[in-house]
């Protein structure tokens, strides 16, 4: 198991303030040093863990909807996505907690559209409101099927950085990663009205792994 690449600054910082506090405590509290230190290697424990990109093996898809992120689905409902695709739509969610793996996957195979960064707020990340108020980023790939579909990366209470390395024109390769965010958030999917939703609401998803729904061909 590998670390992903956006872990070098925030394990940087970890480890240096790990190394300060630790070596001050140790000078002044001698061994009760540890009950300092001991929580401090704990929770740079868990930095790791959080970081952490396993290994996946990703198969070939067209019509299948692949789940972007590792995590709960806690939404599926019909709306209207008035950034891209401009009319109703499912909306499939998913909630990601600190402990989840945090790479972000393209749901379909295609080519990408559209993309947009948004600032905004820091709601929490299952609120309903923080696919259009929180910062997010907004992707639109045209897949294999024919099919516009859009997925946004949404920042959370926690959450407070949100990368994706794609562009307009790029090849999206369902599985396959497009981004990463740091310390819990959601991942929303919209797919067009006559989708088959294979998921429900409870289920848990690895990402590039599960399927979550079949674009009609």
């Amino acid at each position: 198991m590998k670390l992903h690449k956006e872990s070098k600054g925030t394990l940087t910082v970890a480890i240096l303030a790990i190394l300060i506090i630790g070596g001050i405590s140790i000078y002044f509290l001698k061994m009760w040093s540890l009950l300092i230190i001991v929580p401090l290697l704990v929770i740079l424990g868990l930095v790791f863990w959080f970081f952490r990109v396993p290994n996946r093996h990703i198969l070939e898809h067209v019509e299948n909807v692949i789940a972007p992120v590792d995590g709960k689905v806690v939404m599926i409902k019909e709306v209207v996505e008035d950034e891209f695709l401009k009319e109703k739509c499912i909306q499939v969610s998913i909630f990601m907690s600190p402990l989840n793996v945090h790479i972000c996957r393209y749901p379909v195979s295609g080519d990408v559209v559209y993309k947009k960064y948004h600032p905004g707020k820091y709601l929490v990340a299952w609120h309903e409101k923080s696919s259009t108020e929180n910062e997010r980023t907004t992707v639109a790939v045209k897949s294999e099927t024919n099919h516009n579909v859009v997925f946004r990366q949404i920042a959370g209470y926690v959450a407070r950085r949100i990368v994706f390395y794609c562009n307009i024109e790029d090849k999206a390769k369902a599985g396959h990663e497009f981004g990463f965010i740091k310390f819990g958030s959601r991942m929303d999917v919209f797919l067009p009205l006559d989708t088959e939703i294979l998921c429900k609401i409870g289920d848990k998803t690895k990402g590039g792994l599960d399927v979550i729904a079949r674009l009609r061909d």
